[in-house]
């Protein structure tokens, strides 16, 4: 499609970091001058610097928990046909306010600084067409833009009904590489947890219960492998689901260019916790997507943060988190499937 010029961030600096391949420099130069001409991300990125965390250790692994109230309007989005249908989607781009600049990845992406931050640097990359948030045709593509903003940030997905505020728009996140605890966590979970499935020299496939999530760990160099893993994954994991647009998942990937690929899917049993939906006082706005569940569960009410402890926390991300049963049953499954 034909993108409006007047969204697009040029200028000398950025075209020569295009023109070099470097993203990864180019993406930050875009958020330091998105910074300085739009007041709305200055301040609440400003903010970030000085947000709230309190962290609590596993066998493992760590969970911190950042209270952050600008991100309260995502944590409680309704996201149901109706009220999505009956606002406009803030992710096209006749939407997007006059001050926001992008970069188009791959001539199918825009990428936009994200004006509600959780990392100390975060976009959003959508499509530049509106169309459904669906995985299951897109994930090579995530391959790629997350091998195009090495070294310097992760890549993010989160499926229709697990987190995604504008499921109606296709979209990724991208964030500081290593600021979600489990990018640091993952070798040691999947030493102490995971049953491998594949581990050969060019990939391996591994499922991880660490208590109160259930993973999938991929990794691998070669990318046509990590692809086709990948589909029978979905496969299997869609014939378990009883869901019918896509099995619930989110979905944490990164590039290294020594060891290539890193893929973490959660494995969802529901959207929310059962909290989120009791009356005062018991409530908790509390909507794990792919970040809280990579280590950083985000609050917007400082009354849950201040309720928030290590076994509270386990016991949101274990509710929305697929059922040990039919992880027992999937881990069978793929037993089968890739042996």
């Amino acid at each position: 499609m034909n993108v409006d010029p007047k969204i697009l961030f040029t200028d000398t600096v950025i075209k020569r970091f295009i023109d070099q391949g470097d993203y990864s420099n180019a993406v930050e130069y875009l958020f330091e001058s998105q910074k300085s001409s739009w007041e709305l991300l200055y301040r609440n990125h400003e903010a970030i610097k000085n947000v709230q965390t309190k962290s609590f250790w596993y066998e493992g692994y760590k969970i911190k928990v950042q209270f952050n109230p600008e991100r309260i309007k995502s944590t409680a989005a309704e996201v149901d046909d109706k009220s999505v249908a009956e606002r406009a989607c803030f992710l096209c781009i006749e939407n997007l306010p006059e001050e926001q600049k992008g970069i188009i990845l791959r001539d199918k992406f825009l990428l936009l600084c994200n004006p509600y931050p959780i990392f100390p640097q975060h976009f959003t990359i959508s499509s530049l067409n509106h169309q459904p948030q669906r995985i299951e045709n897109h994930f090579n593509e995530m391959l790629e833009l997350s091998k195009q903003l090495t070294p310097g940030y992760t890549l993010l997905y989160n499926g229709p009904a697990c987190g995604a505020s504008a499921p109606d728009h296709f979209h990724f996140q991208a964030g500081n590489k290593l600021y979600m605890p489990i990018e640091d966590d993952i070798q040691q979970m999947q030493n102490e947890y995971g049953i491998i499935i594949i581990d050969d020299d060019e990939k391996t496939l591994s499922l991880i219960d660490d208590g109160i999530r259930r993973i999938i760990l991929i990794e691998s160099v070669d990318q046509l492998e990590i692809n086709n893993i990948f589909k029978k994954v979905f496969k299997a994991y869609k014939n378990l689901s009883s869901d019918t647009v896509e099995p619930m998942m989110n979905i944490i990937c990164n590039y290294d260019n020594e060891s290539g690929w890193n893929v973490i899917i959660f494995l969802r049993e529901k959207h929310r916790p059962q909290y989120f939906y009791y009356d005062e006082p018991n409530k908790i706005l509390a909507s794990p997507a792919s970040i809280d569940l990579g280590g950083v569960l985000v609050i917007p009410r400082e009354k849950d943060f201040s309720r928030m402890n290590k076994e509270l926390v386990g016991e949101i991300f274990n509710e929305v988190s697929l059922a040990k049963n039919s992880f027992t049953s999937l881990t069978e499954k793929f037993k089968e499937v890739f042996n």
